[in-house]
């Protein structure tokens, strides 16, 4: 059971950070609608304002392991809350992701992921919302960049098993591209849902790329061995147990 005070100072974090965010993304408008690179600068500076205020506030310390893909690549991550998007922007030169199409009526969110060139999708309509995400994508080749999406679709709960999505091999398959899984452990200190935070080494991790050209489902399978196997490692590294969480006394 968690101190009380523990709650409060979550809350009083969680507040402070949709505040800042406001008050940055307001900051920074007129730069980032004259210039792409004005949305890159304003949300690198909201990702370090909470990486610093996540550190003293609650205890949640960043790192970033592994070699950070820099060229025109897609970044296939596991996803567990809000924290592993902004390591995985911060670290990487120009990161866009795949997301869901209702995060674009989002209060500074949705402009600011139009200027990055997010590619929204539909997630209630399947094989066209897939087919429309390849031809959105293709577009967004003008800007080169690394392309970030989450291959379960959703944000999972550490320890929660949950199928692959196929977008992702679709993606892989159409883009010839190099992908990069990455793994984290993120959603011990900072669950997908609710207030309450809690101390210790958040980390994001880049694996090896898988080079283009596998059969679909031999990638499927090897991106989903890779990064869960390298995640529940990542959990057990923390003090928990994959299975169950329980955490070390």
């Amino acid at each position: 059971m968690p101190h009380p005070l523990r709650w409060v100072i979550s809350l009083v974090f969680v507040i402070q950070i949709y505040l800042a965010m406001l008050v940055i993304g307001l900051i920074f408008a007129p730069y980032a609608l004259i210039s792409r690179e004005g949305a890159f600068k304003a949300c690198k500076t909201y990702c370090r304002w909470v990486f610093w205020t996540a550190r003293w506030m609650v205890g949640i310390r960043t790192e970033v392991r592994g070699e950070v893909p820099t060229g025109e690549v897609m970044i296939a991550a596991k996803h567990q809350s809000f924290l592993d998007i902004m390591m995985i922007f911060n670290a990487v030169p120009r990161g866009k992701f795949i997301m869901k199409r209702e995060l674009l009526w989002t209060p500074i969110i949705g402009i600011y992921a139009k200027r990055l060139g997010c590619v929204p999708v539909d997630r209630g309509k399947r094989g066209a919302a897939i087919a429309k995400m390849v031809r959105d994508v293709a577009k967004e080749f003008s800007d080169p960049g690394q392309l970030i999406i989450y291959s379960q679709g959703t944000r999972v709960a550490p320890g929660v098993r949950q199928p692959y999505k196929v977008g992702t091999g679709i993606l892989y398959q159409e883009l010839s591209q190099v992908c990069v899984p990455a793994a984290t452990n993120v959603g011990l200190f900072w669950p997908r849902t609710g207030v309450l935070r809690s101390p210790g080494l958040a980390v994001v991790e880049f694996l090896e790329p898988i080079p283009p050209g596998r059969d679909r489902k031999v990638f499927m399978a090897d991106l989903e061995k890779a990064v869960e196997a390298r995640s529940d490692a990542l959990m057990v590294e923390a003090g928990f147990e994959p299975n169950g969480l329980h955490q070390h006394g």
